[in-house]
């Protein structure tokens, strides 16, 4: 009896408890680790797929921005690609010019001046519809980048740089200048020089008489 009180006393060792009390800690502890590795492991591939998804719509752009401008350079190609041709062709509509200019004033020759004109006005027209417009001139501010001036003439009545006379027509394709204009331009008038005193004359050797001073 006594042995068996004592036992009833003493405490039962922990070790000796049962298997399911022990393992109720060791499994909530594995469960968090578990939860916590997987919290770690999704923020990973949350941020990898961030930087994906920035790489591929920075690429995105870089082509769209690529495929814009290789459209642009192929319309550009493709809008100047007579441009040559059409230099070719400028010095024609000058001996046009030229032939209307002489004949204008020739009685004799009006029919044949119709028909030019006809022809030279088609031509023209044509070249406009490709793009091509004349470049003004007369009366309007000189301007480097369309006109190129080959002499000045002083003028009074206009302010200076202002074009005179159309030498040689200007002709813009699509807006680019593909010949300047040559014109002449006025300046300012120069200045007059003060005009010298002309030099006194000789006094004569008279006296208030009328008489010549010399001895008598």
């Amino acid at each position: 009896m006594v042995d068996e009180d004592k036992q009833k006393r003493e405490p039962v060792p922990e070790d000796n408890q049962k298997p399911e009390q022990q393992a109720i800690p060791s499994t909530q502890e594995a469960a968090a680790s578990s939860e916590n590795d997987l919290s770690l492991k999704l923020e990973e591939i949350q941020r990898q797929a961030d930087q994906y998804k920035d790489s591929f719509l920075r690429k995105a752009a870089e082509f769209e921005n690529y495929k814009r401008r290789v459209e642009n350079d192929a319309g550009t190609i493709i809008k100047f690609a007579n441009e040559d041709l059409i230099g070719e062709i400028l010095p024609v509509l000058d001996d046009f010019e030229r032939s209307l200019n002489l004949s204008k004033e020739r009685k004799e020759f009006e029919s044949f001046y119709r028909g030019v004109e006809l022809i030279y006005q088609k031509l023209a027209k044509t070249l406009e519809s490709q793009g091509i417009k004349a470049i003004e001139t007369i009366g309007k501010p000189f301007d480097v980048h369309y006109h190129d001036a080959l002499m000045q003439m002083p003028r009074e009545d206009v302010p200076a740089f202002t074009i005179l006379k159309e030498v040689e027509k200007g002709y813009t394709f699509h807006n680019k200048v593909i010949r300047h204009a040559k014109v002449v331009v006025s300046s300012s008038p120069t200045e007059q020089e003060p005009v010298e005193p002309s030099p006194q004359a000789p006094q004569s050797n008279q006296n208030p008489d009328g008489q010549s001073g010399g001895e008598s």
